[in-house]
């Protein structure tokens, strides 16, 4: 893997100049918290921020798109439109996210509209230094070794730029002359200093060891029932995590005209209405029994089915849920406390 140098005073340079390839994206903030948002300014890019409110999938899998239009005689998929998109500032962890995501959309359930906005997304990582609600270090997402176009690993007063694909090359090669080729046995001490200090910020530990089985002996734990009790189901833990592949369909339709369009939204098995089916039968009408669900695939499935867990150590969950459940509390719960 090519590794490249570039100054920190550059960057707002070299980000300029992708414009030519696409929309450029970066970490801005709102308010109290950060987005991506689109960087028509980039004084306004924040290369300091921890977590987005929304991650990253955001730009693969939209909240709200529609799939396709229709009228009597045929339909048209909503595939020409999607625009190339670059995002500056994704945290390793986020990377390790859009990786799962690609088993799902990717691998086990091919989904155009997931794989054309992939392939039309550049991905730009960027080192991170944790706060006290990240535990990337415990799920082994702190680092990461694919699934970005370029990474940006913050050393003082430049960057070291591992290229991770065939693209990251030709945007590289935009502005080839703000980067230097002669990476020195100092640029990589610096780097390997950098990163094992960078590992010791670290103050949350969670430990996920036999977690499926944890899991599967606590099934009919009580613990359940008392998260149930202070579950809101509002969903927001779903909405926030970068690896809830979930979504709902439903056609907009126009009788006098014979036309519509079937739309996709972001859905959560947290919402009561997740299970219903016809005839008003609910798989999971109790919060419980939702609550389990949903640590059940972080947790278990996910590690059975792939060898590892669907949580990144991101911290939004715990940044997010109102009544304090997420990874960290469910874990402890499970664990008697411990």
């Amino acid at each position: 893997m090519k590794v490249l140098k570039l100054k920190k005073h550059n960057l707002n340079d070299y980000l300029d100049s992708l414009r030519v390839w696409g929309e450029v994206y970066g970490p801005v903030k709102q308010g109290e918290k950060y987005i991506y948002g689109q960087l028509d300014d980039l004084s306004k890019l924040d290369t300091k921020m921890l977590r987005t409110i929304l991650p990253v999938k955001k730009f693969l899998m939209p909240p709200k798109f529609n799939t396709f239009t229709f009228d009597e005689n045929k339909y048209k998929a909503e595939l020409e439109n999607i625009p190339n998109r670059i995002v500056f500032g994704v945290h390793p962890c986020e990377i390790h996210g859009l990786l799962i995501l690609d088993k799902f959309f990717l691998e086990r359930f091919p989904d155009p509209f997931y794989g054309e906005r992939r392939r039309k997304t550049a991905i730009l990582g960027l080192s991170c230094v944790p706060d006290d609600k990240c535990f990337a270090k415990s799920t082994n997402t702190h680092y990461v070794e694919s699934g970005f176009d370029l990474a940006f690993n913050d050393l003082d007063n430049y960057y070291l730029v591992w290229v991770g694909s065939s693209l990251g090359d030709d945007l590289v090669r935009i502005r080839l002359d703000l980067f230097e080729e002669d990476i020195k046995e100092k640029d990589l001490k610096h780097y390997m200093e950098w990163r094992n200090w960078r590992d010791s910020q670290y103050k949350l530990n969670v430990n996920l060891t036999a977690m499926p089985d944890i899991m599967e002996l606590n099934y009919s734990s009580p613990v359940w029932d008392e998260l149930g009790d202070k579950c809101l189901s509002c969903g927001a833990c779903s909405m926030v995590c970068p690896t809830c592949p979930c979504y709902n369909m439903s056609d907009q339709i126009r009788p006098s005209q014979f036309t519509g369009k079937r739309e996709r939204t972001w859905d959560s098995c947290m919402f009561k209405q997740f299970a219903l089916v016809a005839g008003g039968h609910n798989f999971r009408e109790a919060r419980s029994q939702r609550v389990r669900l949903w640590y059940t695939h972080k947790l278990k499935a996910f590690i059975t089915e792939f060898g590892k867990a669907a949580c990144i150590g991101c911290g939004r969950c715990i940044d997010t849920c109102p009544v304090d459940i997420n990874v960290k509390t469910v874990v402890k719960a499970l664990k008697g406390g411990k």
